[in-house]
């Protein structure tokens, strides 16, 4: 083993670690990375970006902006309507809305197609008669699924093509993925609908909407002569178990306070973190005389709040004349949202959109932290109050799903068959070989902004840069894997210690590695750091490297066991009110059925 190879096993190791810890964003870990691979000479100075200008790296971007010029048209809504059934049992409901999201998800960001498809999910669990979970948990392992059919369905695609450009083969072509990737998923999506969703625990709890999202955390003020002033809160207590709430904190002064004690005193000026579903909440409210902390104004706050913190709510005082109706609405948080570590008072909600945060919803945690100030997370459900207007307006530019019946766009038939035609035209082209996929997609871009599908002034709201800066920084550094010799150090030790030279049990090997990280870890990182593994293999086999390129690509779109693998099982945690260990009830079969499926499928496809 060589110094070079050293260094870089000690980089890519530290990787994965920061990687799993998920103490830093992705993107800041592959720039890290780098860096340090370019610091220490694996990567030459001069070639440290090159990734940022890889075909892989521009079509993603360009498959986000046209996925959004899908999404606002109203395309997706239009077709939503006829394939779900109005009438059928859960089975059938849950089959056709799974397979949407399968097939939508082949051909745009399946985070968007996931998004798109939620609100339908929940009003189908409504009418069902079901926890939202068992609809939506399907719903997001189909449209993971459905990723891995073509070249554009997922970033790890295009990663693994891009690998296979290297060689001598060439790059996939756009539907070189559909043999293997349309079985795969085609038998998982059949598991789902017909046993998997009996598989995923029922999380049953009752809201203002019907569906799940786990217990809301709020802050109620103690007002002036309120019938809690005075009392301890355990005297309080009876009420709140009447309405499955509990105070969880207390907040005096500043003084924030965890658990107080049954027999402290409340008075006047308090605020109470409270626990609870909206509809006991507002029986908390009606009988304890308490009110919403975000409705509190100025002139009614007591002396006890000091300069610092009154500043801060006149700061967040909302710009509305009252003459808007004022709804309430729920959000769930996306997966890459601007919102994710920021608070109320970050973005000056109330000063900008005139929108009141109510209270989060965050399954499995707790925060003593003041409700404006409160940072979110993908995942997270917010209950907010304002005009639809103004919600609409911020649930789009912070990239949030509604979950309720939709009002953010009325859907153009014209725009949304000029959104189709454009998808499809990028499409045909890369498929029938007219134009590379990046080019032929950087096209469909030009074509949106041209026809206004896409505003000109939205266009780079609309890509995920964490993802981008993630592929083009772990390029160069998948490609010091290559030249340092470590890839083909690491198959080495794969083919003797593990497989004893069997290439059928090398690909079964690559295959369930790739999976196991990918549960873990972004997929794209994944695939980057397992294609250089898998043509060293097929080097020291001296087999074609299809097959295990092949298998990276299957494995890193099978991330079902956890909810922090792929970003569709991120934004379901919240509306399902999963916890964590409720993925592997339906992930883990999921996953061995793949590896059973997969491997034949491989081997018939893409012969050794």
């Amino acid at each position: 083993m060589t110094l070079s190879q050293l260094v870089f096993l000690a980089i890519l190791g530290a990787t994965i670690v920061l990687f799993l810890r998920g103490r830093w964003r992705h993107d800041m870990v592959a720039l890290a990375s780098l860096l340090a691979c370019v610091i220490t000479g694996l990567v030459p100075a001069e070639q440290a970006f090159s990734g940022f200008g890889h075909p892989a790296v521009i079509t993603v971007a360009c498959v986000l902006v046209i996925s959004r010029g899908l999404q606002t048209s109203g395309a997706i809504d239009a077709l939503a309507q006829r394939v779900v059934p109005g009438s059928a049992g859960p089975t059938l409901s849950i089959a056709a809305l799974t397979g949407l999201g399968t097939v939508l998800s082949a051909f745009m960001n399946n985070v968007g197609a996931l998004a798109l498809l939620m609100p339908v999910a929940i009003q189908v669990a409504a009418k069902q008669e079901l926890p939202p979970g068992q609809v939506l948990m399907p719903l997001a392992f189909g449209s993971i699924l459905g990723g891995m059919t073509t070249l554009i369905g997922t970033p790890p695609n295009l990663i693994v093509s891009g690998f296979r450009g290297e060689t001598s083969a060439g790059t996939f072509a756009m539907f070189d993925f559909a043999p293997v990737g349309a079985a795969v998923a085609g038998v998982g999506v059949l598991f789902v609908v017909l046993v998997g969703w009996r598989l995923v625990p029922r999380r049953e709890r009752t809201d203002i909407g019907g569906f799940e999202t786990g217990a809301y955390l709020t802050e109620v003020r103690v007002p002036e002569k309120s019938k809690t002033d005075g009392k301890t809160v355990g005297e309080i207590e009876p009420v709140l178990d009447e309405a499955d709430a509990q105070v969880i904190g207390m907040v005096r002064s500043e003084l924030r306070i965890s658990a107080p004690q049954p027999g402290r005193r409340l008075r006047a000026g308090d605020i109470l973190v409270i626990e609870a579903e909206p509809d006991g909440l507002s029986s908390v409210l009606s009988k304890l005389g308490l009110e919403l902390e975000e409705d509190v104004r100025e002139a009614d706050r007591t002396d006890d709040e000091p300069a610092r913190a009154d500043e801060t709510q006149r700061r967040d005082e909302p710009k509305t004349d009252g003459s808007e109706e004022i709804s309430l609405s729920e959000f769930a948080v996306l997966p890459g949202s601007s919102l994710e570590g920021r608070s109320a008072t970050d973005i000056s909600l109330r000063t900008r959109f005139g929108i009141s945060l109510l209270a989060v919803s965050r399954q499995g945690r707790r925060s003593m932290n003041r409700l404006r100030n409160f940072a979110m997370r993908a995942g997270d459900v917010l209950l907010m109050q304002g005009s639809a207007e103004a919600l609409a307006e911020f649930a789009l530019e912070y990239g949030c799903v509604p979950l309720a019946d939709r009002s953010l766009h009325i859907p153009d038939r014209r725009q949304a068959l000029l959104a189709t035609v454009v998808l499809a035209g990028a499409i045909g082209a890369a498929a029938f070989g007219l134009l590379p996929a990046a080019i032929a997609f950087s096209a469909s871009v030009l074509a949106a902004m041209a026809l206004r599908l896409v505003p000109a002034r939205k266009v780079y709201e609309t890509i995920d840069w964490p993802v981008i800066v993630l592929l083009g920084a772990l390029i160069p550094v998948a490609g010091a894997m290559a030249t340092t010799g470590t890839a083909a150090l690491i198959a080495d030790f794969l083919l003797e210690s593990v497989t004893r030279g069997s290439a059928v049990a090398a690909l079964a090997v690559i295959l369930v590695a790739t999976m196991t990280l990918s549960d873990f870890m972004n997929n794209a990182a994944t695939a980057a750091v397992m294609c250089p593994i898998a043509i060293g293999a097929a080097e020291r086999l001296q087999s074609s490297a299809d097959p295990f390129l092949m298998a990276v690509a299957v494995g890193a779109s099978c991330a079902f066991l956890t909810p922090i693998g792929h970003q569709n099982s991120t934004l379901i945690l919240g509306p399902g009110g999963f916890h964590f260990g409720d993925y592997w009830r339906l992930g883990l079969p999921l996953e061995l059925l793949v590896l059973v499926v997969g491997i034949p499928t491989i081997l018939l496809v893409w012969p050794l």
